[in-house]
């Protein structure tokens, strides 16, 4: 349990709590600089405990279980706090830019059960390649998000709309990261109804 690899992921679950404290003043820039911060090194730690693991021939179950847990733990605490705090709002559509977010919400526990389902009968689905995009696009959008609350004055102009410039990048990734979640979700239920008969 206490490589090096199991201890990074580990990391990244015990961090969220400073994260969602860091996020909960959506006016306070420096608090969002530093969750900015907190946010990449994490992102950081998701590449390389897996990469760890590899080199060292220390792929474990325990960090087999583990790594997407952690990272669904990041992504859906960042997801809410967002959401709650007004953020997931922006130029077009307003706060239906929510809805990509509850997809991705929505998939994962869908997939969450899916897999317990499946592993009940003893299949095993492994990660695609697609899906390891579909995890980077989603810490993507969530650091861009971030990133644009503590640096409100990074401004451009988008088809006469003043928007902020990270802000809109992560809405704009977050609609992308919700489409390969709709995509992977959907390999997944492709799987799973073949063993439902």
């Amino acid at each position: 349990m206490l490589t090096l690899p199991n201890l990074l992921t580990l990391s990244r679950i015990v961090t969220v709590p400073v994260l969602v404290w860091l996020l909960w003043w959506p006016e306070w820039t420096a608090g969002y600089a530093l969750a900015f911060g907190v946010y990449s090194l994490m992102g950081i730690t998701d590449y390389f405990d897996g990469y760890l693991a590899r080199a060292q021939g220390a792929v474990s179950k325990l960090g087999i279980f583990l790594d997407p847990i952690a990272d669904k733990i990041m992504v859906a605490a960042v997801i809410l706090v967002l959401t709650a705090k007004g953020v997931l709002t922006g130029p077009y559509v307003g706060e239906l830019h929510v809805i990509a977010g509850l997809i991705i919400l929505l998939r994962e526990i869908a997939v969450s059960g899916l897999r317990e389902f499946l592993g009940g009968i003893q299949v095993s689905v492994p990660v695609s390649k697609l899906a390891k995009w579909k995890t980077t696009f989603q810490i993507l959008c969530l650091g861009a998000l971030i990133l644009g609350r503590a640096m409100p004055w990074w401004l451009v102009d988008v088809g006469g709309y003043v928007v902020n410039l990270p802000h809109t990048v992560g809405l704009t990734t977050l609609w992308a990261a919700a489409g390969l979640t709709l995509i992977t979700g959907w390999d997944y239920l492709r799987v799973g109804l073949k063993h439902m008969d």
